[in-house]
């Protein structure tokens, strides 16, 4: 089950701004708050096209020959577009579309969750992620004998929990961060939030920090 946690918190910047505050409060609260779309994904034949409204511009694909869009996603900074032979991403300021082909055998994913700056597609074989920071596509291989357990996804931090690990991903940082999950540890509860995520297990809670893109740990006590 995944699971996206919003901040209703638009208004902050406007009042930040108001009330004088400084240019790195109102970076704040602007890297915190939801977003509006700032980046259309259109499908005209066969083009991809992305309309970049913070940076200008716009952005194309060409799609391969016999090769079909089974949907699109976008969201904040981030579009998403996924056909039947490969995962497509990109961001605003973005110098071209990512691509991710699929493996042998591996199957188009059934969704893609999307934050602001960030993007989470599961498949069969790995977690692929994409950050808005660096504009790169990334993935995780997933074991054959490990299995996805949940996974969630705010504005800029998404985690995969497997049986044997927890995976963090952020729009600040590239690439996937990890934790181990102990033997008989259970997982109880996993959220994300604007620029961390939370996961309480039996034993632990687990904070993954977005902008350094580590892991905290602290001890639950014992009863």
């Amino acid at each position: 089950m995944r699971r996206t946690h919003d901040c209703c918190c638009a208004p902050l910047l406007a009042l930040l701004l108001a009330f004088g505050m400084g240019p790195a409060a109102a970076a704040l609260a602007q890297n915190q708050s939801p977003l509006s779309p700032l980046l259309e994904v259109q499908v005209l034949g066969r083009e991809l096209l992305a309309i970049d409204s913070e940076g200008g511009g716009q952005r194309s694909e060409r799609l391969e020959r016999g090769e079909t869009v089974l949907y699109t996603r976008s969201q904040g900074r981030v579009g998403v577009v996924v056909t039947d032979r490969r995962l497509l991403a990109i961001a605003t300021r973005s110098g071209a579309w990512q691509q991710a082909r699929y493996r042998n055998g591996e199957a188009p994913p059934a969704d893609v969750e999307i934050g602001d700056r960030v993007a989470l597609a599961l498949m069969q074989t790995r977690a692929v992620g994409f950050d808005g920071g660096s504009r790169n596509l990334v993935d995780s291989s997933i074991g054959p004998r490990e299995t996805v357990v949940d996974s969630a996804v705010g504005p800029n931090v998404v985690v995969v929990i497997t049986d044997r690990r927890a995976l963090g991903l952020s729009s600040d940082r590239g690439g996937f961060f990890e934790v181990p999950i102990r033997l008989g540890e259970q997982i109880q509860s996993v959220t994300a939030y604007a620029n961390h995520a939370t996961l309480q297990t039996s034993q632990r809670l687990l904070i993954f920090r977005g902008p350094a893109a580590t892991w905290e740990e602290k001890r639950l006590p014992v009863h």
